[in-house]
């Protein structure tokens, strides 16, 4: 086997001439099913529309919007174009968007108008006045010197915006040839998307992927799964994030498969399509597949077409894991780990591997992908057993962050290792065990506690559904242990139980010294835990703590 020079183009005319009627996108929610030619046929319009509006070659073009139908169009008709699609997070706020537009140089916006409570085009009216004045196609923002076009992915009509009809009309005015000519441009080697880290810690900055990182590491997880042309994966996460983007996009391009797209998670939505649509394949993080799996009408939908799937983002409890395989059928789910800057998948579980393999641990290296894990003091490769940072190196590692080398060589080293902050061991059989990140690790009076065991006993409470452990600020140990802890529906959790049950299993000074009792947790727009506000919080409510306590010792 060798590594794919494809195109994500190339991909789609090729599976639009060799079976042009294989449905290649499906909302069954609302009856629209869109084959690869004229998928493919609606991209070649809309790319020709934004060559119309001045769309260049590696020019950036943004796309704020949830799992809407042409999500994928814009997608697919910039990289016909050889232009950049940046990634947008629907949960962004006006601060938020103008960092990302300003430092990732957007030339066009493709957006939704509003998302839940949020009006998108309030809050670019508010970034950008100029649109209510300029006319379209001269704009000139102040705030955002680098925006020439914004385009509403709807037929409705917004002062200074251009619609989809009105992009799809504009197609006519580029010549067909002259639109193949700046296809035949464009390479695999060139950038495809651009994703901003997701901010659980730090400040965002944009990570360059090109076609050869996210179509080769999209193949690579289809394998991992053994997709045929003929899976059809049900996919509920975001496109914004790499989980939807490669591990589902492009794992089903590569494989000529298809799709059942959910605008959002909505679990009556996600049951109702995988029944009507047959689907085979299923991705979430543990979470979703916990609200699936508690949904009161869930045993009233048939489910047994399914047969993979994949379950990340964060840790999954074995109990879980063991109720999606038998409950929802699937038998062949895996787990994949990495980060964005690995485009995204460095490991990933087998089909082939035992469930308990598929749970506690995130499998063993990709093909083509070397994984180290490295001593932080000495630089050298830990032994078996020993934790280190867990490092990658091969065709997924990102092209670097963008307009910043500084950035970039502190996480990429210079034999081209990248640095994945996250901490790590390797068995004896070659499965990689994430203990947590370098920055999430607790060390409490010079004892290095790493969040990720503790939460693994804690997880085998009963009554216990999830559980984040952190670390908060103490004077005299100078961190101490916090678990922040979402109990089961009806069940009767403590404070004193929980460390009660945790002092029978775990040293003393990894026993939580503070539990708390909430309802949800931080997320990015991606679904991962924010732990860093989790960290926050905790210090705040220890805060609280030590007041009352001290107010009551005066009294």
């Amino acid at each position: 086997m060798e590594l794919s020079q494809d195109t994500l183009h190339g991909l789609l005319e090729k599976y639009a001439s060799e079976t042009p009627d294989k449905n290649f996108i499906t909302y069954a929610d609302r009856g629209l099913y869109w084959s690869y030619s004229q998928f493919n046929a609606r991209v070649d319009e809309f790319a020709r529309g934004l060559m119309a509006l001045g769309v260049e070659k590696d020019m950036k073009v943004g796309i704020w919007a949830n799992n809407i139908p042409d999500w994928l169009t814009v997608f697919f008709a910039c990289a016909k174009l050889g232009a950049w699609l940046v990634t947008v997070n629907t949960n962004y706020k006006v601060g938020e968007l103008e960092y990302l537009l300003t430092n990732a140089d957007i030339h066009t916006l493709c957006m939704i108008s509003q998302y839940r409570d949020a009006s998108y085009v309030d809050m670019l009216y508010e970034l950008v006045p100029e649109l209510k004045t300029m006319p379209r196609g001269e704009l000139m923002s102040t705030r955002l010197p680098k925006l020439r076009n914004v385009v509403l992915l709807s037929p409705d009509h917004k002062r200074g915006m251009y619609n989809t009809v009105e992009v799809l009309g504009r197609s006519r005015l580029v010549k067909v040839e002259d639109f193949e000519a700046r296809k035949a441009q464009t390479s695999c080697r060139d950038i495809a998307n651009m994703q901003y880290t997701s901010g659980t810690t730090g400040f965002p900055k944009g990570v360059m992927l090109s076609h050869f990182n996210i179509l080769n590491n999209g193949f690579a997880t289809g394998e991992c799964m053994k997709y045929t042309s003929d899976d059809r994966l049900l996919v509920c996460v975001p496109f914004f994030h790499c989980f939807g983007i490669v591990l589902a996009l492009c794992a089903i391009i590569t494989h000529g498969a298809s799709m059942v797209i959910c605008e959002d998670f909505d679990v009556p939505t996600v049951l109702y399509s995988i029944e009507r649509e047959k689907c085979t394949s299923l991705y979430g993080v543990p979470t979703m597949f916990v609200a699936e799996l508690g949904h009161p009408n869930f045993d009233k939908y048939d489910l047994s077409s399914l047969r993979t799937g994949i379950m990340a983002g964060s840790v999954c409890p074995i109990e879980t894991m063991r109720m999606v395989m038998e409950k929802m059928y699937m038998k062949d789910i895996i787990s994949v780990y990495g980060l964005t800057e690995s485009s995204p998948g460095m490991t990933a579980s087998r089909t082939e591997h035992s469930m308990e393999q598929r749970a506690t641990t995130v499998g063993t290296e990709f093909p083509f992908v070397e994984v180290k894990i490295f001593n932080q003091d000495t630089g050298e490769e830990c032994a078996v057993g020993e934790p280190g940072e867990i490092c990658c190196r091969g065709y997924n590692v990102m092209q670097g962050y963008y307009k910043n080398p500084e950035a970039t060589a502190q996480v990429i080293d210079k034999d081209g290792w990248l640095h994945s902050g996250d901490l790590a061991t390797k068995d004896k059989d070659g499965f990689y065990h994430i203990t947590g990140r370098i920055k999430d690790m607790i060390i409490r009076g010079g004892e290095n506690i790493y969040p990720r065991e503790i939460e693994n006993y804690i997880y085998q409470m009963e009554g216990v559904d999830m559980v984040e452990v952190v670390g908060v600020p103490d004077a005299h140990y100078g961190e101490i242990v916090a678990a922040f802890i979402i109990p089961k529906l009806g069940a009767t959790l403590s404070e004193d139980g929980v460390k009660e049950y945790c002092s029978k299993l775990m040293a003393k000074f990894k026993v939580p010294k503070y539990v708390f009792f909430v309802r949800d947790y931080p997320k990015t727009g991606s679904g991962k835990v924010q732990k860093f506000k989790l960290r926050e919080l905790g210090k705040q409510l220890v805060d609280e703590i030590l007041e009352k306590q001290k107010a009551a010792s005066k009294a």
